[in-house]
């Protein structure tokens, strides 16, 4: 018997132990560690992320910053830097964030979970069944689906990873007829390269001969030939996953939560695989805490987890579209003409109204619990902002409608006033 299971130690479930320890409840994390090598370009807004999340081990081990190169809708630039995590190592980092923070680890497959009112039934391979009160389910996509939920077009990425010859870490990406591919190599040679398609126009051939078409394909690419100077490709490997955006139709019972890839996959062409599993998972041990300790919040709590993934996912799928529009050589192509309508026709980033503001009661996280207060209702922010830089927003809009500028700021600090200033100046409020 244990107070909370999580099953999964990837970020999202590694976040969420962490947060319910500061918290002060006990945690058993269940999870199969990774077993192939896969590398992953993130940016440094994930980086800050995971920092803020107290995964300061998973950072110090697996960082390394790469120029990439980004060739898309026939134009070339090299301005960004992506950070390559080697996921094993990285991994091994989160095991040691987790050993750090007193979670108790168990490595082990979860044959099934046997859910109720009264709690969780965990049968594991090899080891006692466990009990628990409380299960938050982060295994990503491997999580059994709950009922039919959103889902993008149907996507797969071909993950082709050999060992090459030494040399200086990089990274690329490039759009294609009927895809894109992402590219990696690190300084000891190791090469990555995963092609992302369309699962019904790629007309992709039988397992046997799938690693084969992969190569023709590379070697088809400029930029991948160029990339990967047409080195001989030792002990090629070959791993295929999903990679279709996909929405859970329910993230949160009275007794359970999904967080991560397990509440919402997004695609991975915007690159924020990992940044949004932790933006479902660092608001999750808030609403665990308050779904255990104050039972009378409980739908409260329940509809803070499910809109903020909602309208997550809405934002991470509306990024994409408009990244996939952005490539226009081959709009009637399925794979581009698919893309670039889903999941809607609203705009990513709406233009600011300081007169369409509107001020109504939603649920926040406060001391690490949910509790309804008051909020601002903007274009970006459709569940609402409470505050900005300690300072609630509602009142400050409330008397804007009657009162000068200089009146309802005059009591904030120089700072305060600075930050509220340039959130006011983004709504569009015109002193």
């Amino acid at each position: 018997m244990t107070d909370i299971v999580i099953l999964g130690a990837g970020p999202a479930g590694a976040a969420v132990a962490l947060g319910l320890r500061r918290l002060g409840h006990g945690v058993t994390l269940i999870s199969e560690w990774r077993r192939f090598a896969a590398l992953e370009g993130v940016s440094v807004r994930v980086l800050e992320a995971l920092r803020g999340a107290g995964l300061h081990q998973a950072l110090a081990q697996a960082t390394l910053p790469s120029q990439r190169q980004v060739s898309w809708n026939g134009q070339h630039h090299a301005q960004n830097i992506e950070y390559l995590l080697d996921r094993p190592v990285f991994d091994r980092g989160l095991r040691e964030d987790l050993h750090l923070a007193g979670v108790e680890l168990i490595e082990g497959r979860v044959l099934t979970v046997q859910s109720s009112a009264n709690g969780h039934r965990i049968e594991i391979d090899g080891r006692e069944s466990l009990l628990a009160p409380f299960l938050v389910e982060a295994r990503g996509r491997q999580a059994p689906a709950i009922g039919k939920g959103m889902r993008g077009p149907e996507t797969v990425s071909l993950l082709n990873r050999w060992q090459g010859s030494p040399g200086s870490t990089a990274s690329a990406v490039e759009s294609l007829k009927d895809g894109w591919a992402w590219m990696a190599r690190r300084a000891d040679g190791q090469c990555y390269w995963q092609w992302t398609v369309d699962v019904a126009s790629a007309g992709l051939p039988g397992k046997a001969m799938l690693l084969e078409y992969c190569q023709q394909r590379r070697q088809g690419s400029k930029l991948a030939t160029a990339f990967f100077a047409g080195e001989t490709e030792a002990d090629l490997q070959l791993h295929a996953r999903s990679s279709t955006a996909i929405l859970s139709p329910q993230v949160c019972g009275e007794n359970w939560i999904r967080v991560g890839d397990a509440a919402m996959a997004v695609d991975p062409l915007s690159g924020n695989g990992i940044f949004q599993s932790l933006s479902s998972a660092l608001q999750a041990p808030a609403v665990i805490n308050t779904l255990l300790c104050k039972p009378e919040r409980a739908a409260l709590a329940q509809r803070f987890h499910q809109q903020r993934v909602e309208q997550l996912f809405l934002r991470f799928a509306r990024i994409g579209r408009d990244f996939y529009a952005d490539e226009q050589r081959w709009p009637d192509q399925p794979f581009w003409q698919a893309r670039r309508n889903w999941p809607d026709a609203e705009v990513a980033h709406a233009e600011a109204d300081f007169n369409g503001l509107r001020i109504e009661r939603a649920p926040v996280l406060r001391d690490g619990l949910v509790d309804e207060v008051e909020v601002v209702i903007t274009a970006d922010q459709p569940l609402g902002i409470w505050h900005v830089h300690g300072v609630e927003v509602a009142a400050l809009v409330r008397r804007l409608r009657s009162e000068s500028a200089e009146q309802v700021l005059a009591g904030l600090t120089a700072e305060q006033g600075r930050m509220v200033r340039s959130w006011l100046m983004g709504q569009g409020f015109k002193p």
